[in-house]
């Protein structure tokens, strides 16, 4: 006995819409969230070796050592006493922040130093690498 069955000629496009149009609000949320501030960066230019030899600059100089200890003029300053010794002598910087790292050091010990300049009011931070 031979079966009448109903052919299925038709593709239902339903799921295929209703998964492309999640995709699409996923996609909406999220697009916003991916825009984030990052460092603001100056490239510098460059300048002849004479004429920074001759202009007087006051730079601060801190250093990072291989352990992650932290020197402010050649003092040892603890982590969480950083922020604090940053802003005490910024005033006494206007040029800004020189972060000399050494090469064995992490890469969170700068960015703790640069979090910690920017909080202070530095607004201007070089990295140098000894």
């Amino acid at each position: 006995m031979a079966r009448n069955r109903d052919t299925f000629n038709e593709i239902n496009i339903t799921p295929l819409t209703d998964i492309f149009l999640v995709l699409l609000i996923i996609m909406m949320v999220i697009a916003p969230m991916l825009d984030q501030q990052g460092l603001n960066l100056t490239v510098p230019e460059n300048v002849a070796e004479e004429q920074v030899q001759n202009k007087e600059t006051k730079i601060m100089t801190i250093m990072v050592s291989a352990d992650d200890k932290f020197y402010l003029d050649g003092a040892e300053v603890p982590s969480n006493e950083l922020e604090s010794a940053i802003s005490a002598q910024a005033k006494n910087y206007p040029d800004g922040l020189l972060i000399k790292t050494d090469a064995d050091s992490s890469h969170g010990a700068m960015v703790r130093v640069m979090d910690s300049a920017r909080n202070s009011g530095v607004t201007s931070i070089s990295v140098d690498q000894i």
